[in-house]
């Protein structure tokens, strides 16, 4: 049996909202709608479902996610560009095997693991 990832899916109280924050902090780009629902977004080769809590599901439903991790190959410039949109940096925590590493705050309780390309 193999797998692969198909989407991460966020729910929020405003899908256009949180999509935009990923589009200008992370270089997401924007797939399509989905209709009735919210947007879909790709987060360089990682398809990003943001919708409201949906009305046709059943099960207990909760907005946000604990956090997703991106590496990027200018740890500075990306931290300066974060803080720059008024992004909270979480924590940064001290290089490990030579890289940094830091948290920072999404929307709606949501985390972004920021890790150096070395």
């Amino acid at each position: 049996m193999a797998f692969t990832v198909q989407h991460v899916h966020l729910k929020t109280p405003d899908p256009q909202k949180t999509a935009q924050f990923y589009i200008d902090n992370f270089g997401a780009t924007v797939k399509g709608d989905i209709p009735g629902r919210g947007i879909r977004v790709d987060l360089h080769g990682l398809q990003l479902n943001i919708t409201t809590l949906i009305s046709a599901q059943n099960h207990e439903q909760h907005y946000g996610i604990e956090h997703m991790a991106l590496e990027t190959t200018d740890y500075a410039g990306t931290l300066a560009q974060l803080r720059r949109n008024g992004v909270r940096i979480l924590e940064e925590l001290p290089p490990n095997n030579g890289r940094h590493v830091a948290f920072v705050e999404c929307p709606d309780g949501a985390q972004m693991e920021v890790i150096e390309r070395t």
